[in-house]
């Protein structure tokens, strides 16, 4: 099937000989993710799966930074009308099952920074590499969130419970290259330019091979994380969308909003 990618208006993907290039295309505001971004995300994801043309994908953001996070005006709306975050769950379950389910070998490039879901998206990828000083956190605690949309779902997996309760818990970020010390990616780099080096000889290699062999290795290896996915996700979006309705949650985005610091109640 070949599918037509000049339709993708949100995100840049281009058809790059066997490798489909999705970038996150708004770097004037961080190339943060909107609902309506989540969902061209997954229909591109989806579209590389039946794409008989595309043979590996190579995730990447525009600008200074790979991905700021979610949209604090977003949430600020989600606060006031909870019907939004909720008529929007499925969006976010199938976007971390979406990005699982593809059988191309996927390449996330990190810089900057990548925050949140803007951490979650890469960090499900098969091979990342990130600059070394590139900041990744999931701070979902840190505006009154569970980190439901995936982040407790593949940091444990990557990097170990005990490390991934630190970050996720305290909401603190870490560095690309402790990142790739401690197992949650699988390289960095002192500089964009050698960051893009590794990610596009990874890509070349794996457009280059015999590409049956590596879906049936991927989707072998994936298998545990998407049955985790299948149990965890729904739960985990339940869970947010409880503290999304929270005052410490209002309390926050109000805050952010407000330019000063937040004071959390406990309710």
């Amino acid at each position: 099937m070949a599918i037509d990618y000049s339709r993708f208006d949100l995100i840049k993907v281009e058809l790059d000989g066997a490798i489909l290039r999705i970038t996150l295309n708004n770097p004037e505001k961080r190339n943060i993710i909107v609902d309506p971004v989540n969902e061209q995300i997954s229909d591109a994801f989806q579209a590389a799966s039946y794409d008989h043309r595309v043979r590996v994908v190579v995730l990447a953001g525009e600008g200074k930074v790979f991905c700021g996070g979610g949209d604090f005006a977003q949430m600020k709306r989600k606060v006031d009308d909870p019907r939004i975050f909720f008529n929007n769950l499925w969006g976010s379950r199938r976007l971390v099952n979406t990005v699982l389910d593809c059988p191309k070998p996927t390449v996330a490039k990190l810089h900057g920074a990548a925050m949140g879901l803007g951490a979650t998206l890469p960090l499900l990828c098969d091979l990342v590499v990130a600059t070394d000083d590139c900041k990744i956190a999931d701070p979902h605690v840190n505006i009154g969130l569970v980190a439901g949309d995936g982040g407790s779902l593949i940091w444990p997996q990557q990097m170990g419970y005990a490390k991934a309760r630190k970050f996720l818990l305290l909401g603190e970020p870490i560095l690309g290259k402790e990142a790739c010390e401690l197992g949650l990616i699988a390289e960095s780099a002192p500089t964009f330019e050698e960051m893009t080096e590794i990610a596009e000889r990874w890509a070349a290699k794996l457009a280059a091979s015999a590409s049956n062999a590596i879906y049936g290795t991927k989707t072998a290896i994936n298998m545990p994380l998407r049955q985790l996915a299948q149990g965890m996700m729904d739960v985990g979006m339940a869970y947010e969308g409880l503290s999304n309705i929270s005052d410490d949650h209002a309390e926050a985005i109000n805050a952010i909003l407000e330019k000063r610091k937040p004071t959390f109640t406990g309710e």
